[in-house]
Formats: structure tokens, C-alpha cells, sequence
């Protein structure tokens, strides 16, 4: 008897060595990282605050730029590019009354 047990016992530390480990990614995936954090953008950087004077008003009354890098004229509708640019300043009317709907930056 203590012989079967002696062999039942060597046989399982044996077969305990032959275990591999777990291949790499079967267990949990791990957690992501979180995105990083904007950079703070100061407010206002295109004069959006004074420009809101504008809004309700048609679109005639926009005046026209000094420097037309920096100020951008569209309809609410009308494709524009997505580049973000904080310092210019981007007026954007309805494209059936002429009325100027939003003042932003971008």
C-alpha cells in the first residue's frame, strides 16, 4: 500500500514539473491607459467674446479682415475645413436668411 501511494504521489510531482505556464494574452487583457490630458487652451484666443455682437445680425455687417488667415466667413451648412486653429476667429451664418448664428474660435 505505501508503495502505490509513494508511485501515485512521485507520478503527480512529475507530471507537475512537465507544466508549462499560461501563453501571454490568454488570461485578462490589461487595463489601458488613459488618454492623456488636453493641453489647456487659453479662452478666447481669436476675439470671439467682442465678435458676439454680431450674432442675430446679417451677415453683411461682419466686418472684413485685416488679415484673412485669421477669420473665417461659412454657412452653418457649408463644408469647412476641421484643422483647429485657436487664434481665428470663424463666423458662421444661416445659409437661407443671411443671419450670423455662432462666433467661435477654430
Amino acid at each position: 500500500m505505501k508503495r502505490i501511494v509513494a508511485i501515485s504521489v512521485g507520478g503527480l510531482l512529475v507530471l507537475a514539473g512537465c507544466a508549462t505556464e499560461p501563453a501571454p494574452g490568454t488570461g485578462a487583457p490589461p487595463p489601458k491607459a488613459a488618454p492623456p490630458a488636453p493641453a489647456p487652451v487659453a479662452e478666447d484666443q481669436c476675439g470671439a467674446t467682442a465678435a458676439q455682437r454680431f450674432v442675430g445680425r446679417h451677415r453683411s455687417e461682419i466686418p472684413v479682415p485685416v488679415n484673412p488667415g485669421l477669420h473665417r466667413v461659412a454657412c452653418t451648412t457649408c463644408p469647412v475645413t476641421m484643422d483647429f486653429h485657436p487664434r481665428r476667429l470663424n463666423f458662421f451664418y444661416d445659409a437661407e436668411t443671411g443671419i450670423v448664428r455662432e462666433v467661435r474660435c477654430g
